[in-house]
């Protein structure tokens, strides 16, 4: 089994926003993601640990800027928190391994697939293609990512 830690080298190498998303538990600006309008087959891991977070299998255009998704791909990979910074009471996400912040979940997600809404920056991913899974060390995670043509 895999363990996944927080990498300081990957801490030194993060771009500003990616640091400030991440280590600062910002909010990359609405729309502008990276990985808003990825639709290939794959993963998207912490950008920080490599901790697998979610698949493309899971991800949905919910319209509200940032990439989303009904769950994460490993549950134990996610930390859920009470966050009730900015006069609201939200749940932050955080990778587990990694404490990277990730976004929020909502309660306003499909409800034919969990009714969660998992808002998250492409600033805290990696997304890993398909074809690229089984070499990257996520063989294990290859049957739940769903091909799309």
């Amino acid at each position: 089994m895999t363990r996944y830690t927080r990498d300081a080298a990957a801490v030194a190498a993060l771009n500003p926003v990616q640091y400030r998303v991440t280590q600062e538990n910002g909010t990359e600006y609405p729309g502008t993601g990276e990985y808003l309008n990825n639709h290939e087959p794959g993963i998207y891991v912490d950008i920080v640990s490599g901790e697998p977070l979610f698949a493309s299998s899971d991800k949905f255009e919910s319209g509200c800027g940032w990439p989303s998704f009904t769950k994460p791909i490993e549950p134990a990979h996610v930390n859920e928190l009470r966050d009730t910074t900015h006069g609201m009471i939200r749940t932050e996400v955080r990778s587990t391994h990694g404490d990277s912040h990730l976004g929020h979940v909502f309660p306003d997600g499909p409800a034919d697939r969990g009714g969660l809404r998992y808002c998250i920056n492409s600033a805290s991913l990696r997304f890993v293609p398909l074809a690229e899974m089984a070499a990257e060390g996520y063989a294990d995670y290859i049957d739940q990512v769903e091909v799309t043509r």
